[in-house]
């Protein structure tokens, strides 16, 4: 019984030193959310985060740009399996067919493409949708913040999936 007088006591004090441990990101840069619960026993299986070195894994993001296996990217990216390359547009309304040429080539055809937005989830025009299909492909569009976490899953799971981001900061 005092055993676990003690272990109760000293949960509180260990929880507090657990927590000062956790390394704070820069305000600059926000975290993607965490799929674990907090305080639960799957904190201790964290599958997640023992993603093999090969695979893509967006692991946060700024409003100019995505951190990806531990490296900065300012600007528009696109990701294609576990290949990543910086994209031209800019915002939104510069996305076109020619903008995602390259999903015409590329083998195997990935089945989807999420399309991160920048803030704000945006229509995306039914001539663009009618090319992404054309190409075999199904459209998810998201803002970018989302897109990054729903790409993490997908490609986690072994899906082929491309992903193509406008940074978090574009609203529009």
């Amino acid at each position: 019984m005092a055993g676990r007088q003690r272990a109760v006591q000293t949960l509180p004090t260990l929880m507090r030193a657990l927590r000062k441990e956790i390394p704070k990101p820069p305000p600059s840069q926000q975290r993607l959310p965490s799929l674990r619960r907090a305080f639960s026993l799957y904190d201790q299986i964290n599958l997640i985060d023992n993603v093999p070195e090969d695979q893509l894994r967006f692991q946060g993001y700024t409003d100019e740009g995505f951190t990806v296996n531990g490296v900065a990217y300012e600007g528009s990216v696109l990701c294609v399996g576990n290949l990543i390359t910086s994209w031209s547009p800019k915002k939104f309304a510069e996305i076109t067919a020619d903008s995602l040429s390259m999903f015409q080539i590329v083998r195997p055809i990935p089945e989807i493409l999420i399309l991160g937005c920048g803030r704000c989830i945006q229509q995306v025009d039914p001539e663009l949708r009618r090319f992404i299909r054309s190409t075999g492909m199904k459209l998810e569009a998201l803002d970018s913040r989302n897109a990054a976490s729903t790409y993490n899953i997908l490609n986690e799971e072994g899906r082929i999936v491309a992903a193509a981001f406008i940074p978090y900061g574009v609203s529009s």
